[in-house]
């Protein structure tokens, strides 16, 4: 339970900075945060749609996945979709830079030794 807990802090955070938006001294909840991730994506639908687009190549979010998303076929509405997509990318970096840490600098020289 504290491991998702502090998952959920570093998921806010980096969602607070891509994202611009504010929180407050309460933390959300995972479903906190995913509603007004939606409703921030929805804004940015319709008044940043250029900005939005270009943070999702920056997070690296699949293109063919943002398509189908936004598809006039999709079962959820778009804003939601993306929402999810964002979110669960997030979560992915943080495990990534769990499981493999960052690298040192003096390790990184003594494999540019030559």
């Amino acid at each position: 339970m504290e491991e998702n807990k502090d998952f959920t802090e570093k998921a806010t955070e980096l969602i607070a900075r891509d994202f611009e938006m504010v929180f407050g001294d309460k933390k959300p909840t995972e479903q906190e945060l995913f509603e007004m991730l939606s409703d921030q994506v929805a804004y940015m639908m319709q008044y940043r749609l250029d900005f939005l687009l270009s943070l999702m190549y920056r997070l690296d979010i699949d293109e063919q996945k943002i398509r189908v998303a936004l598809s006039p076929k999709a079962l959820i509405a778009p804003n939601i979709g993306l929402a999810h997509l964002i979110l669960e990318r997030q979560k992915l970096r943080i495990k990534i830079k769990q499981e493999y840490g960052k690298i040192e600098l003096e390790d990184l020289e003594d494999g540019l030794e030559f």
